[in-house]
């Protein structure tokens, strides 16, 4: 069977291109740019990679349906204009299974928790998760309606080595980081409680390969993915300083006295849309239907992203 990966060269497709390739799958990766995935493999120098830009290329799609896929991995679509693009064009055609991937932030507040991926009402509280959870109820609907052949995962907050992971204030900013690498005293907000949900990228690309091998249990289905525990604001901090050999020093601020410790008002909105969220998920559901085991946990991801921070020379350890 031929399947097509869109945006398989990032996070998760640096993991399920290898896993596509060693089941025997015809795997064709659509890039914008011939960017090299995050971990290498022997797969990565034999798949068949396209150039190709669904935003620029008004042909993106008459290429796509040229390739004749059997299933496709849709990994970076953000508007639901593109998801009805694909429903319309492959609705009639050999297309047996479409993967879409949404994201947790199509929750909002919590209320209730562990968070219920089929829940029937979503409050996103940002445009981002506005738009994937449009595209979640057109597609449902495809499905009930017509038997549109799709899955949908919504993944956690993608981490591992490579790429920028969100940090025990909530958000990119390599300072609060280095600084517990130094030693120095931290601020956390309110009392630290909030919880982030790092998940490896291996990981997730899991649950998208083992939709695809069970598929009759996938279709019409929404999945988290998730690792099996998550980690409060605290904790992490906790984490780290322990990491780097040094007794924790945290303090805790109030918001707006956070915010100004802080600094930096567009991380500070980076921080409110991560900890405002601050929901629990379990992973009952995929280990029923799909099998699914998480590789990593929590703690192993963050290990491993800031092994990485390191190794790159982001963050500079005192010898």
């Amino acid at each position: 069977m031929k399947v097509v990966v869109i945006g398989g060269a990032g996070h998760i497709g640096t993991y399920l291109v290898p896993m596509l390739m060693k089941a025997g799958y015809e795997t064709v990766v659509i890039t914008r740019s011939m960017s090299q995935p995050y971990e290498d493999c022997p797969e990565w120098h034999r798949v068949e990679r396209v150039l190709m830009d669904r935003e620029k290329d008004p042909q993106f799609i008459d290429k796509l349906k040229a390739m004749q896929p059997d299933i496709i991995v849709d990994l970076v679509n953000f508007n639901v204009a593109e998801t009805r693009k694909i429903v319309e064009n492959f609705k009639d055609s050999r297309l047996s299974h479409y993967l879409y991937c949404s994201s947790c932030w199509t929750h909002g507040l919590s209320e209730v928790v562990p968070l219920d991926p089929d829940a029937v009402v979503k409050a996103p509280i940002d445009d981002y998760g506005k738009d994937k959870l449009a595209s979640e109820l057109y597609l449902k609907e495809q499905y009930r309606q017509h038997g549109f052949p799709v899955t949908i995962v919504m993944p956690g907050q993608i981490s591992g080595p490579g790429w920028t992971i969100i940090n025990p204030w909530g958000n990119t900013s390599m300072r609060v980081i280095q600084d517990i690498a130094d030693g120095k005293e931290i601020a956390l907000p309110n009392f630290g409680q909030e919880l982030l949900h790092h998940v490896h990228g291996h990981d997730v690309a899991q649950v998208f390969f083992l939709a695809i091998t069970h598929r009759n249990q996938a279709l019409g289905e929404v999945f988290d993915a998730q690792a099996t525990t998550h980690i409060t604001l605290y904790g992490f901090a906790k984490h780290l300083f322990e990491y780097f050999g040094h007794e924790p020093r945290i303090k805790f601020l109030p918001w707006p006295e956070w915010c100004e410790y802080e600094g930096n008002p567009e991380e500070c909105e980076h921080t409110y849309l991560h900890i405002a969220r601050s929901g629990a998920f379990n992973i009952d559901k995929e280990r029923r239907l799909l099998g699914y085991q998480p590789k990593y946990t929590c703690l192993e991801t963050i290990d491993l992203a800031v092994k990485s921070y390191i190794d790159r020379g982001l963050i500079k350890v005192k010898e």
